[in-house]
C-alpha cells in the first residue's frame, strides 16, 4: 500500500473560483499523486489550472465542515501561485501537476511540489482528531457502505471521541454524526 498523506486541497478554476476539498495524495517517489474521482470540482480544476495547494493542518472543523457543506473557510495568498492556501494550515506544498494517467474513474495528477512553507508549530497527535478523520472519511463513502459497517465504525471512533475531544473535536464529530445520522436514516425508509 501507498503512504497517503491526508491533506485539505485548495483549488481554482480558470475564473479564479477557489474550491475546498479533502483529499488524501498519494507518494510516489519525489512526486505527489493526486486522484480525484469523476466528476469532480477538483477534477475539473486540475485540468483547468494544473495547480493545487496542498493544505497541511490539524484542525479537525476543517475535514469535518467539508464533508458536511461548510466550504467557507479563510484563506491568504501565496505568493507566485493562483490557488490560494487555507489561514489555518500549518504548513502548505504548492502542486504543479507533471503529467495525468487518464482512467474512467480516477485520473492519477502526478505532481511536483513546486514550493512549500511551514506557518505554524505541530503541537502533538491527538486520539479524538485521529477520529475525526477517520469519520470524515467515513463519510465521503456512506453510499458505498452497509449500515452495520457505518455504524460499528462510529462506535469504535467514539471511545477516542468521550475519552480525549476538546470542544473543536465535539462541534466537528457532531456535524459528522448529523450527516451520518440523516443517511442512515435514508435507508431505514
Amino acid at each position: 500500500m501507498p503512504y497517503i498523506r491526508e491533506t485539505i486541497l485548495t483549488t481554482v478554476d480558470a475564473a479564479g473560483a477557489v474550491h475546498i476539498a479533502p483529499l488524501g495524495i498519494i507518494a510516489e517517489g519525489e512526486f505527489w499523486i493526486i486522484a480525484p474521482f469523476r466528476p469532480s470540482k477538483t477534477l475539473d480544476n486540475l485540468v483547468a489550472t494544473g495547480m493545487a495547494i496542498a493544505n497541511l493542518t490539524d484542525d479537525p472543523l476543517i475535514f469535518a465542515g467539508c464533508l458536511t457543506g461548510r466550504k467557507d473557510w479563510p484563506l491568504l495568498p501565496v505568493e507566485g501561485c493562483p490557488v490560494p492556501r487555507l489561514e489555518a494550515a500549518l504548513a502548505h506544498d504548492v502542486l504543479t501537476v507533471e503529467d495525468v494517467a487518464e482512467d474512467a474513474t480516477r485520473p492519477r495528477f502526478r505532481c511536483r511540489v513546486s514550493a512549500s512553507a511551514t506557518h505554524a508549530p505541530f503541537t502533538g497527535l491527538n486520539r479524538a482528531r485521529a477520529a475525526i478523520l477517520e469519520a470524515a472519511i467515513l463519510v465521503s463513502r456512506l453510499h458505498m457502505l452497509p449500515a452495520e459497517k457505518i455504524e460499528a465504525e462510529i462506535a469504535y471512533l467514539n471511545i477516542a471521541i468521550e475519552k480525549t475531544a476538546g470542544d473543536r473535536e465535539r462541534q466537528a464529530w457532531y456535524w459528522l454524526m448529523e450527516r451520518i445520522i440523516a443517511h442512515l436514516a435514508t435507508l431505514e425508509a
